[in-house]
């Protein structure tokens, strides 16, 4: 049943309501803007596309339009931040982290600048834009660099808050953003805190912990409501910040299921299930399902062509459920 702390949307299963987790964030950046001179704004070439636009005609002197010149848009931008700016850099997100990781590597992590690196359009949800343009490596890209924090909002308006709360942080941070509208499961009034993960459906009996990142959510809620219907209780967990993990609730949740299934529009390598496998390890070995793609590119496709090819849609983290408890 649906978590009622965590204000989840009456007409959540309807999905009456759809927007892009990057309109969110355009929004998100506004307000933050509004509140703080120092956020200054760079794009590659794609202030409509990433969701800048709004920001480029409110705030025009604290707005560069870099070009497509990635490796640029991340030393200008900590060049700004050693200066005292906290700047939010905009591309897709083949192209930032994907091509200008080694930048990002060297001018802002390792010298802890507070860049915030805003990928767009990931995940293969982005549909036809093909295989070059759906990026599926870019958490891990992050993951592995000291001092990087991850956000990954599982709607629009989680992803105002997080772009508001990341502007807050004097870390650099990396915000996860998709292109296709995907339902909004949240609302002004759901708790949103960096690096809480959220219980959004919480059965008395669980026989499964299902961890979920993204818009994926929606998909893993999918999941729970069926599984309840034939007598399996589920918890899902919306995981937003990636990195830090939420360890205390991760493991809380998974040792009271003794069974994880982790969901993301990512690498199963990598990704999410890695880091949450890792900490399980450590701290609570159990059996684990891995949903996500698996060790393949990207390929054009409708959204809803694209997830159930990759195994990433409701009928599959059934199946996924079923096979980890079976486990136990």
């Amino acid at each position: 049943m649906l978590n009622p702390e965590q204000k989840l949307r009456e007409d959540l299963f309807e999905a009456k309501e759809q927007k892009p987790t990057r309109d969110g964030f355009g929004s998100g950046l506004v307000e933050a803007a509004q509140n703080d001179p120092r956020i200054v704004a760079l794009c590659a070439d794609l202030t409509e596309s990433t969701r800048m636009e709004e920001f480029k005609k409110k705030f025009p002197e604290r707005f560069v339009e870099i070009g497509v010149a990635e490796q640029n848009l991340v030393t200008v931008a900590s060049g700004m931040a050693a200066f005292g700016k906290i700047p939010f850099i905009t591309s897709y997100a083949t192209f930032s982290p994907g091509r200008n990781n080694e930048q990002i590597r060297t001018t802002v992590s390792i010298n802890e600048q507070p860049v915030k690196v805003v990928g767009s359009h990931a995940g293969i949800s982005v549909g036809p834009d093909g295989a070059t343009h759906q990026a599926l490596e870019d958490i891990a890209l992050m993951r592995v660099q000291p001092n990087m924090t991850i956000v990954s909002p599982c709607d629009a308006e989680e992803a105002r808050k997080a772009t508001i709360a990341i502007a807050q942080t004097k870390s650099p941070a990396y915000i996860r953003l998709g292109r296709e509208k995907t339902p909004l499961m949240t609302t002004t009034e759901t708790p949103f805190e960096f690096g809480k993960a959220n219980v959004v459906w919480k059965n008395d009996a669980p026989q499964v912990a299902i961890f979920a990142t993204g818009p994926l959510l929606f998909q893993a809620l999918l999941a729970a409501r069926e599984l309840e219907g034939q007598g399996i209780g589920a918890t899902v967990v919306n995981v937003h910040t990636i990195k830090p993990l939420d360890e205390e609730t991760i493991v809380r949740e998974a040792q009271q299921a003794r069974a994880v299934v982790t969901v993301e529009e990512h690498q199963v390598a990598g990704g999410l299930g890695g880091a949450i496998a890792e900490l399980l390890a450590q701290r609570s070995p159990m059996p684990i399902e891995f949903v996500g793609v698996r060790d393949r590119f990207g390929q054009s496709g409708t959204m809803q062509e694209l997830l159930k090819e990759y195994g990433l849609d409701a009928p599959a983290i059934t199946e996924s459920v079923r096979k980890v408890i079976s486990k136990k």
